[in-house]
């Protein structure tokens, strides 16, 4: 055999070589899967597809940065789920998550749907960081895997009750809400706070999620003079209700939760939504450390704004991943412990959560519309 001919084949052997280091190199990756869900069709998919990409981009950020858990190169993946917004597909898309072996859940987005998930996570041992749903049920029944890194009901619209006796001195104030999980459950945190410091509520009433009409509420609030009203809901209902009541000649102020300070309740209510107000959870980014470079990053990715809660997501993904690093383990039995006593500086504040694994001292932001834009005016920590 001439020498050619005996160094063809070894180079062919070299080369098969070379061609399966890099494979058996990205088979010892350590595969790490975090769950996703939120409504991706429905009215709410907008918000749902906003908080998917905020756990996107913090995935995208923790491959780069080629994290090691343990002795092995993490790779993560997201696994996402559709909940429709709806508690009965909530539950199966939980169980879906369960079943494909994510290492955590980042979700959802709807108190109701939350809840009954939540269970399913608790369940089968998954820790579940809350990036969105704001019911204080979600931490409050001693679950061991359920976290929030948003703030509450309970700290959102209390302080919107406090602020409306305490400093817009309001004196008869009505409530209506959606009779949601998260509507129902803000009103009932407005309604202890307003009490609590001595306001009085004149009237409360309610509608539901799918309503157009609230002539009646509001004829109702008009006849019981309200001076305030808190409005507990999302922000298309909440421009409708603006609209009527300008329509009705209800003078009093409007005071929206968490779901009303959009941009899309501006277009919707047109010039009814000059001065209304809203208390929107967490912090203004524009005021955060990282939140004008967040805002830069999240357009570049993905061609968009951020439409709301992004941030929430992008730090429930970062604050999981960064627990399993100092666990050294993807194991949620190895990591939960580090992720209960975690302080992390995210992108929308300091995270740690108390024993329950609601966010510690969780701030909210009065809004209020001044010449066709939301403008900040007072945070608060707390209740």
């Amino acid at each position: 055999m001439s020498l050619r001919n005996t160094l063809k084949p070894l180079a062919m052997l070299a080369g098969a070589l070379f061609a399966v280091a890099p494979l058996a190199s990205f088979a010892d990756d350590l595969v790490v899967k975090i769950g996703f869900a939120a409504p991706l069709t429905g009215a709410n998919a907008g918000y749902g597809k906003d908080l998917e990409n905020g756990v996107r981009l913090a995935i995208t950020e923790a491959n780069a940065q080629k994290i090691k858990i343990g002795d092995k190169l993490a790779r993560f993946e997201i696994v996402s789920q559709d909940d429709q917004a709806d508690p009965r597909v909530g539950v199966q898309a939980a169980q879906k998550l369960v079943d494909s072996g994510v290492a955590v859940v980042v979700g959802h987005f709807n108190s109701g749907t939350t809840i009954p998930a939540s269970q399913v996570y608790e369940q089968a041992g998954i820790p579940v960081l809350d990036p969105a749903a704001t019911n204080p049920i979600i931490t409050g029944r001693g679950f061991a895997n359920a976290f929030m890194v948003i703030s509450t009901d309970a700290q959102n619209a209390g302080n919107a009750g406090a602020y409306a006796v305490d400093v817009t001195k309001a004196k008869r104030i009505a409530i209506i809400d959606d009779r949601t999980a998260f509507g129902q459950g803000e009103a009932d945190e407005f309604e202890k706070a307003v009490k609590a410091h001595g306001g009085a509520i004149v009237a409360r009433e309610y509608t539901d999620n799918h309503a157009v009409d609230f002539s009646t509420q509001i004829t109702k609030f008009k006849g019981a003079n309200a001076d305030l009203v808190f409005f507990g809901g999302l922000d298309s209902q909440a421009a409708g209700f603006a609209r009527r009541m300008k329509q009705l000649g209800l003078n009093a102020q409007l005071v929206g939760g968490g779901g009303v300070m959009d941009d899309d309740f501006i277009k919707l209510a047109g010039d009814s939504a000059d001065g209304v107000m809203a208390w929107e959870y967490g912090r203004p980014l524009s005021q955060l450390p990282g939140g004008k470079d967040f805002s830069a990053k999240f357009k570049k990715q993905f061609g968009a704004d951020i439409l709301s809660y992004a941030p929430f997501g992008y730090d429930g993904a970062w604050v999981a991943i960064k627990a399993m690093q100092q666990a050294k383990s993807d194991s949620p039995n190895v990591y939960r412990p580090v992720l209960k006593a975690i302080d992390y500086d995210g992108v929308t504040g300091k995270i740690s959560f108390d024993n329950t694994g609601a966010l510690k001292s969780g701030a909210s932001t009065l809004y209020q519309v001044k010449n066709g834009k939301w403008v900040p005016i007072v945070t608060k920590s707390g209740v």
